[in-house]
Parts: C-alpha cells; sequence; structure tokens
C-alpha cells in the first residue's frame, strides 16, 4: 500500500549553512559540530582539493576548484551562508575572489572565510593590537599578517610553528598551542590574540587562553563559525568557547 506523508521545512529551519573543508583538515568539521549545535541551524559540509604543503605557490590553486565544491553541496538547499574554511589561501586568493567564485554557483548566499572573519571579530571587540600566532611557513605567514595591517590592526608580536605540511599542523598538540600563546601574549602589549588556521586544534583551550593571559582569542575555526552565524542573522551568546561570543551586541 502508498503510505501518506507530510514534509516541512528541513533542518535549516533559522538558517542553512555550508562550509567548504580542505581534504586533509582534520579539525574544522570537529569544532564546527560542537560550536553550531544549534536548533535550527543546519551545516553542510564540502571538501576541496588541496595537497599538503602550504605555500604562496600551492594555495591559489584552490580558486579553480572553488565553484566544482561548492556544487557538491545539497543542490535544493538556498544556503544563508557559505565559509570557506582555509585562512591561508584567502590571505593569498584574497577574500573578494573567493566570494566571487563561491556566488557563480550560490549567487544568493553571503559568504565568508576565516580572514574575513577574524577581522571582522576584531573589531566586533574594539581590539586595533593583534599577538599573532601562526603555522605558516615564513612568507604565508607575512601574507595574513599584510592583510591583517591593511585592514588597519597593529601586529605587536608574531611567532610562527613553521610548519609547511598541513597534516602535521593537525596534531600540533593543544598543550603546545597554549604555551605558544601565552609566549606571543608575553612578547609585547597586544588587545587580542590570533590563532591562524583553521587546522590548530583550539577549540578546548581557548578559555584556558583567555584567563592565563587576560586577553581575547580570536582562532580561525570559531572565528569562522561565529561570523557566519551572524551574517545569519543568529546572535546569541554560546558558553564555553570564548569571549567573542560572550559579546552579543
Amino acid at each position: 500500500m502508498k503510505l501518506d506523508f507530510e514534509t516541512d521545512q528541513g533542518i535549516g529551519t533559522r538558517a542553512n549553512l555550508g562550509v567548504i573543508v580542505l581534504e586533509n583538515d582534520e579539525t574544522l568539521e570537529n569544532e564546527f559540530r560542537r560550536i553550531l549545535d544549534i536548533d535550527g541551524v543546519a551545516l553542510y559540509h564540502s571538501r576541496i582539493p588541496m595537497g599538503p604543503e602550504i605555500r604562496p605557490d600551492t594555495l591559489p590553486q584552490m580558486l579553480d576548484d572553488l565553484p566544482a565544491a561548492t556544487r557538491l553541496l545539497p543542490p535544493a538547499l538556498n544556503f544563508d551562508v557559505i565559509g570557506y574554511g582555509c585562512t591561508s589561501a584567502t590571505s593569498v586568493i584574497g577574500p573578494e575572489n573567493v566570494a566571487a567564485a563561491i556566488q557563480t554557483v550560490c549567487p544568493s548566499a553571503r559568504v565568508t572565510d576565516p580572514l574575513t572573519a577574524i577581522i571582522a571579530a576584531g573589531r566586533h571587540l574594539g581590539v586595533t593590537r593583534l599577538g599573532f600566532l601562526s603555522p605558516y611557513v615564513a612568507a604565508v605567514s607575512q601574507t595574513m599578517r599584510d592583510r591583517l595591517s591593511e585592514a588597519g590592526f597593529q601586529i605587536t608580536s608574531f611567532g610562527s610553528f613553521e610548519e609547511s605540511n598541513d597534516q602535521i599542523v593537525g596534531r600540533i598538540t593543544p598543550d603546545s598551542i597554549l604555551t605558544a600563546a601565552q609566549q606571543i601574549a608575553d612578547a609585547a602589549p597586544c588587545d587580542a590574540i590570533v590563532i591562524s588556521c583553521t587546522a590548530l586544534r583550539c577549540l578546548d583551550i581557548i578559555p584556558k587562553i583567555e584567563a592565563q593571559t587576560g586577553k581575547p582569542v580570536l582562532a580561525s575555526n570559531p572565528a569562522l563559525a561565529w561570523h557566519m552565524l551572524r551574517l545569519a542573522g543568529i546572535n546569541g551568546a554560546r558558553e564555553g568557547i570564548g569571549r567573542l561570543f560572550d559579546v552579543v551586541a
């Protein structure tokens, strides 16, 4: 017998969010799953090809692959926001080019990325002097620093793990990140600490860093998730993630 059924609006009654993740990233999806565990918010992932080496000559290759990666998100949905999960590539490619590539497939979606999100978060918190922690080789780190400086921030202290292999970056221990963040904070006065790279596992230690240093932390994954929520019109506070999610206004 044929059974009757009803349909509804689906999972994303408040927002449908898409995020494009690097094929070798082992961190972003796990952290996003926890941050965006909100009733009515649906999160969908796609993957984009990316070799393990993070270098200025490898990162721009992703621009050509962004439309294809976007097409792998569920086509029946009207996405409110799509995020691109690579801080370093955005710095090299340019946020405007990332957005244009994604909007060739989803023209009505708002688009953000970790660089854009960190800039928005810094302005939201009213900070200007940044301590900057990076895992990248010097050339990639410099591009990110230049982008932040162009946005009006001052980099007062800087340190990097100087690791070009993204798979190794994803295995850097949270304790190592915690120690490095403290060193960055101690090196020079700053208003906030930026921890760049979606592969770094920061979510569990952000409250510890903030407690130890007295500075808010702007890390790639939480900042990107925060900005996606705000662009979707969801501005409520989230406990245990850090000061960025405490400041609602």
